[in-house]
């Protein structure tokens, strides 16, 4: 708890630092590539395995979502999984129906309560002792993140002033400012995604599609569609539905990088297909 509400105090650093297009791109660029991390890594491959790769690519999967500050991957795939099963039921813990939109935005993951890693739910990724490793020492990738906007901008600093940044001035936006952005894009798939949109499924919980949350979120708005089809590496099921980690994924297919991306079967396209 003191870490993260530290992270948001950092963000008054703002206005010591000043701002300058350097530090906004370096902002923007940490939130889009760790949020890909947190999308593509813990969501859709730890927690639900859509897609397959090999042990180097898990790994670097793995610290990039780290980076973000948000536990561990065992951690963040288990309370994932546990969430899939008692989706807006009183055995999950982060539900706007069960216990109000502030505690399902932010109240349960700074209780304190849920700290600890539901190893039962995670074996298939417990066998994998990188793993274990950085769930362990969750801290090393997102200080690694810090300190290389802090090089970065010390360096940029030195050798292209005309820019206008410094290591303090990057570390203040490239780091906790897009950390904090980050985190509060993350848990709006708790909070607002179970609230606002529309429900094209039928479904046991209270999930929705939401076009401006997929945008933040690089295609997690379209949660009504991964509650009805958990399974799918896509979440934006037609071509419109923009999904822009289902896109960078094909694209790494392309390379190699990662394989076998599942799609929803036709029966999930017929029913979403029937009049209600």
């Amino acid at each position: 708890m003191i870490a993260f509400w530290g992270v948001h105090l950092a963000c008054l650093g703002v206005l010591w630092t000043g701002v300058s297009g350097t530090a906004l791109i370096a902002c923007l660029a940490m939130y889009v590539v760790r949020m890909f991390g947190v999308t593509a890594g813990y969501h859709r491959y730890f927690a639900h395995r859509t897609f397959r790769t090999g042990r180097v690519m898990q790994f670097v999967l793995a610290w990039l979502a780290t980076s973000s500050v948000q536990q561990g991957p065992l951690w963040w795939a288990a309370h994932h999984r546990h969430h899939h099963r008692h989706s807006d039921t009183p055995g999950d813990v982060h539900s706007v129906r069960q216990n109000g939109f502030w505690w399902a935005h932010v109240g349960w993951i700074t209780s304190g309560r849920f700290a600890a890693t539901r190893m039962e739910s995670v074996r298939d990724l417990a066998r994998y002792p990188e793993l274990r490793f950085l769930n362990r020492w969750d801290v090393l990738p997102p200080v690694s993140a810090a300190l290389l906007m802090l090089t970065l901008g010390w360096w940029l600093g030195r050798t292209m002033p005309q820019l206008g940044t410094s290591g303090m001035q990057l570390l203040v936006w490239g780091f906790f400012v897009s950390t904090t952005l980050l985190y509060h894009g993350t848990f709006t798939i708790n909070s607002l995604a179970h609230v606002f949109g529309r429900r094209r499924f039928v479904t046991g919980d209270d999930s929705r599609n939401s076009a401006l949350l997929a945008l933040v979120t690089l295609g997690e708005g379209w949660h009504n569609n991964h509650h009805r089809y958990p399974a799918s590496e896509r979440q934006g099921f037609y071509w419109w539905e923009i999904d822009l980690t289902h896109c960078a994924l094909v694209v790494l297919s392309w390379c190699g990088l990662v394989w076998d991306l599942r799609s929803p079967p036709e029966a999930i396209y017929a029913e979403a297909a029937k009049p209600r």
